[in-house]
């Protein structure tokens, strides 16, 4: 089976990056501006970035396995365990929270929007190197 991979339109590209600027701006700005204490913007800072390093880790490894780059089952699961970590422990933080229920959701979606946008970014990252149009025969 041959698998082809064309580059992005630039359209995809911008639209991707500026998912994750918005994303991880509301994100920051909603802490920026939150009234709780510095432990608690430290935790959801450092959950965020976790979340977006642990999607792009996955996203690289599914798609090196699919290019037959090899990639250990252990570092695979971790990836898989990290990505549901993070989400977790933003579910887990926001759920014991003392903000209202439209703070919660604000601070869901633009994780949620975080992650999808790092994932397209290091896709396009990966689908515009020089061999774009690079070929793998499946075994």
């Amino acid at each position: 089976m041959t698998t082809e991979y064309q580059k992005p339109t630039a359209a995809f590209v911008g639209a991707s990056w500026a998912a994750l600027f918005l994303g991880v701006g509301a994100f920051v700005a909603g802490l920026w501006n939150a009234q709780m204490q510095l432990n608690e913007k430290g935790y959801y800072f450092t959950v965020i970035m976790y979340g977006l390093f642990s999607a792009v880790s996955l996203q690289k490894c599914v798609r090196d396995r699919l290019e037959g780059i090899p990639v250990t089952g252990i570092y695979y699961g971790l990836a898989w365990v990290s990505v549901a970590l993070s989400i977790l422990l933003l579910a887990v933080g926001l759920w014991n929270a003392t903000l209202a229920p439209s703070e919660k959701g604000f601070y869901g979606m633009a994780f949620a929007l975080s992650l999808f946008a790092a994932v397209a970014v290091q896709k396009n990252t990966r689908d515009s190197r020089h061999d774009y149009t690079h070929k793998e025969e499946n075994l």
